[in-house]
């Protein structure tokens, strides 16, 4: 089986393409058969809609820690989450290029299925095409989600105040280490894993225990500084870092320290940045650590009034700005 590989004529609407529909993509994804409507029509309960959507194209597809199939529905369901929405629907967007192996490609929508399932969701329409070879890095994959807004809930950037505290809900860079290792080859041993993992449960504990989430942000593309200074900018606040306290693992250190990188700048991809009330920091801090993907979450921070910046205070005191890079400090990791 390993023989076989995606041919353009997979994407040319022709015998091929419901052939790859058939036995490859559709009964990987438990979808409906082919022939359904072009559209979904879907019951929502009670609530507001989230809508996102997502582009991957991360280089290599498989990694330690996951692959851009977990990447895919990871990152859409954890961007529902951003907006306090339960996640129920996803689309599944595949350009595969010509010559990706067949058994690749069932890896990858064996992870989607099985990440889809993990999350408690629904992939409920899709698209495939065909790029020729030389044109792509094997599989690009577009996801897009809608969820369910309790009513009442309202979380948003601007929704900050001085005062709040700044919650890390685990160790923070991981994700975009593990992939510049696992693509220049540095051989770490053991290797860094990613921390691709869905965070709406989390969010949803918070919810559920009445903690009164002001804004929350995942540090994907562009990592923790980037996302901070985006609430920053909204909220109008000077968000101030305690150095000593941010979470960064020994190994992810080690190897920013080798790469001459900062792994404030590097993506992570199963973590979220939020802001609570200070009244409310213990307790949401309670909720985080009683689940096992955010076990390792801790205040990291305070927004205070200022001009808004992202601020690193050192354990001397002394604070330093936080400048966002000119370019993407690690290219094509999400």
């Amino acid at each position: 089986m390993t023989t076989e590989v995606v041919r353009l004529a997979h994407g040319g609407g022709g015998r091929l393409q419901a052939k790859l529909l058939d036995e490859v993509i559709l009964p990987a994804l438990g979808s409906p058969a082919r022939g359904a409507p072009d559209a979904a029509v879907l019951d929502a309960p009670d609530g507001r809609l989230a809508l996102t959507t997502d582009s991957f194209v991360v280089r290599p597809l498989f990694f330690p820690g996951g692959d851009i199939g977990r990447l895919a529905v990871h990152g859409t369901v954890n961007d529902l989450a951003m907006a306090g929405a339960r996640p129920l629907w996803l689309t599944l967007g595949l350009i595969l290029e010509e010559g990706l192996p067949l058994e690749d490609l069932r890896r990858i929508l064996a992870s989607v299925s099985a990440a889809a399932e993990e999350c408690g969701v629904q992939v409920v329409a899709g698209d495939t095409k065909v790029v020729e070879a030389g044109r792509g890095d094997g599989a690009y994959l577009n996801t897009s989600g809608v969820g369910i807004v309790p009513e009442g809930v309202r979380i948003a950037p601007d929704a900050i105040r001085p005062g709040d505290v700044l919650l890390a809900s685990g160790d923070l860079g991981r994700h975009g280490v593990a992939i510049l290792a696992a693509r220049e080859g540095l051989g770490l041993d053991p290797p860094i894993p990613s921390d691709s993992a869905p965070v709406a449960g989390a969010v949803a504990a918070l919810l559920a225990a009445d903690v009164p989430v002001h804004a929350l942000r995942d540090p994907t593309r562009g990592g923790t500084v980037a996302a901070l200074q985006e609430l920053a900018d909204a909220s109008g606040c000077r968000l101030v870092l305690d150095d000593a306290a941010i979470p960064v693992r020994e190994d992810v250190r080690g190897a920013c320290e080798i790469l001459g990188l900062d792994p404030l700048h590097s993506a992570s991809e199963g973590r979220f940045l939020a802001a609570v009330p200070e009244p409310a920091a213990e307790h949401a801090l309670s909720v985080l650590r009683s689940r096992p993907e955010t076990a390792g979450a801790v205040a990291i921070g305070q927004a205070e009034a200022g001009e808004p910046a992202v601020i690193r205070r050192l354990a001397t005191g002394v604070e330093r700005r936080v400048i966002l890079p000119a370019g993407e400090q690690l290219p094509r990791i999400c």
